[in-house]
């Protein structure tokens, strides 16, 4: 009786509001970190990586070239969310969501040292 009492409450009980509260906030900040790193990459993208990467190319191929690779984290991510999505089924949600922020915190930090094509050419 009491729980179907409860399911017909419109209302949320403390403790379920308190869950949605967090799961909301945890929502919002693994989100936030997502959007911000695409953010940069864009933005980054657009000014200078076809510069670095792509300078023999014309500038205009050499952007679609930079956005190309870009287009490729977008692509990538609904496999990881389906990777990581089982895995936050199986050992929690809160660990996976860790290990996502640190995965991509980690990527977008070792961007930096990836090579130019001046340094991996053969000119002086």
């Amino acid at each position: 009786m009491a729980t179907t009492q409860r399911a017909m409450t419109l209302s949320p009980e403390p403790d379920d509001r308190r869950q949605l509260t967090r799961a909301v906030i945890a929502s919002t900040v693994g989100t936030t970190i997502e959007w911000y790193d695409f953010f940069l990459y864009s933005t980054v993208t657009g000014l200078v990586l076809a510069q670095l990467y792509f300078p023999k190319s014309d500038p205009a191929v050499g952007t679609l070239q930079a956005f190309g690779i870009y287009a490729v984290g977008f692509v990538a991510r609904p496999v990881g969310a389906a990777i990581f999505g089982h895995y936050g089924d199986r050992i929690g949600r809160k660990s996976t969501l860790i290990a996502t922020l640190l995965l991509m915190g980690m990527a977008t930090f070792l961007v930096a040292f990836v090579p130019t094509y001046w340094a991996i050419s053969s000119h002086p």
